[in-house]
């Protein structure tokens, strides 16, 4: 039995899977992620960004923790961060 997923990419018709409430722009920034009052730090790579969140590829995400401060090559800014998803070598996060 072919499940309507199935259906739907057989017809050519594209499966949407987005589920952000405003579009990412792709991108190619340094980050640098740090907290412990700044006494650990991690650089990454973003590769998404909007207002409200990014997507941060690194080498190795395990020493992430859920939150933190993240201040993006090309910003003014220091900005807390939380972690909504994680891959093994991406995390998503929301800004707060």
């Amino acid at each position: 039995m072919i499940s309507d997923a199935e259906r739907r990419l057989s017809s050519g018709r594209p499966v949407s899977t987005e589920r952000r409430n405003e579009p990412r722009d792709p991108l190619e920034r340094h980050a640098r992620l740090f907290w412990n009052n700044g006494t650990c730090m991690l650089l990454g790579m973003v590769r998404d960004l909007s207002e409200s969140g990014a997507r941060i590829r690194f080498g190795d995400i395990c020493a992430v923790p859920d939150e933190f401060y993240v201040e993006i090559e090309g910003s003014d800014r220091v900005r807390m961060a939380v972690i909504r998803w994680r891959s093994l070598t991406e995390i998503g996060v929301a800004f707060r």
